[in-house]
């Protein structure tokens, strides 16, 4: 009878809140998995649950410096992803995007991994064309605000798509759109995380302009699934793929939700809008359809409820 060889895979940013669904996900799939992680933004009690699992390791580490490691596969997500935390330290986001990706895909070269890249739909920009379809370039600041995210996922892009043309590395990218569900940090400034914490203090809700701006909301657990799918794909795909909910909602739509299912006494509060702040974002998922056979699952009050049921017990 053939052993059972378990794939050794690297998760980059595992500790945070999307790797360590992922790291679980992989568990499940009997893999013998590697998280890396600095704990910028990443927590231990993300992974806490993990660590007594013999197939499971967690190494502090910044990926901003090599990394040695024989893998069979490398899943790319460490940056920190919400605005107050990569603006609060720019060149090291921007440097966690390159520096990152050209560490990670040397790695990949040298032990022919496939990699995956957690791109985002943010190098979208703020787009004319809606939805956003993978071969729109988008309409992206270079020296705005956001741009040491925006810009370093952008470039983490060029040198995937450059390695697997110079270097016949394997590569997956994945363009995230939004996603949210348990474990996102309580204090990561992102929409849905910041109306959960202020209807459950009965605080006003935070809504920037007039709350018309629309965004599409995806459960962590339909965005785990596409990134294995992708990681399964044949190596003649290689992305990028929209991974993300074709749904849309206001702002100010999604405030009213999380008020009426949570119960709270919060009013609405408008305030003015950040700098380069996207009008529109959605993803055109066509491509996602055909070669993943994916689509997202979950449906926007369901998944709510189990988030806002994991912010009551950690609140």
């Amino acid at each position: 009878m053939k052993e059972f060889i378990r794939k050794r895979v690297l998760v980059t940013g595992g500790a945070g809140f999307i790797g360590s669904h992922l790291c679980e996900r992989l568990l499940q799939e009997e893999c013998d998995v590697i998280c890396a992680d600095n704990l910028f933004t990443g927590q231990k009690s993300n992974i806490a649950h993990l660590m007594s699992n013999p197939y499971f390791e967690f190494v502090r580490h910044d990926i901003t410096l090599p990394y040695y490691v024989e893998v069979d596969q490398i899943y790319n997500l460490a940056c920190p992803a919400s605005p107050i935390h990569y603006q609060f330290d720019p060149v090291q986001t921007t440097k966690t995007s390159v520096h990152g990706a050209i560490n990670m895909l040397g790695l990949a070269k040298r032990t022919n991994a496939t990699i995956l890249q957690a791109s985002t739909s943010e190098v979208y920009g703020d787009p004319e064309v809606h939805p956003q379809p993978e071969d729109y370039w988008g309409r992206v600041n270079p020296i705005g605000i956001r741009s040491c995210y925006d810009e370093g996922k952008r470039c983490a892009e060029t040198l995937f798509f450059d390695y697997h043309r110079q270097h016949n590395v394997k590569i997956k990218v994945v363009r995230i759109f939004n996603t949210y569900g348990p474990r996102m940090h309580p204090n990561d400034g992102r929409v849905v995380s910041n109306f959960i914490v202020q209807a459950l203090k009965n605080q006003d809700l935070t809504v920037y302009g007039d709350g018309m701006q629309t965004r599409s909301f995806q459960y962590v657990d339909d965005l785990i699934e596409g990134m294995i799918r992708s990681m399964h794909t044949p190596s003649s795909f290689t992305g990028p793929v929209n991974i993300g909910n074709p749904t849309e909602f206001t702002i100010l739509e999604l405030a009213q939700l999380v008020v009426k299912l949570t119960g709270s006494h919060s009013k609405i509060s408008f305030q003015t809008l950040p700098m380069d702040d996207p009008k529109q974002r959605l993803p055109e998922i066509s491509l996602a359809k055909r070669v993943l056979n994916w689509e997202p699952k979950v449906r926007l009050e369901e998944g709510l409820i189990k988030t806002i049921n994991y912010f009551k017990e950690i609140l």
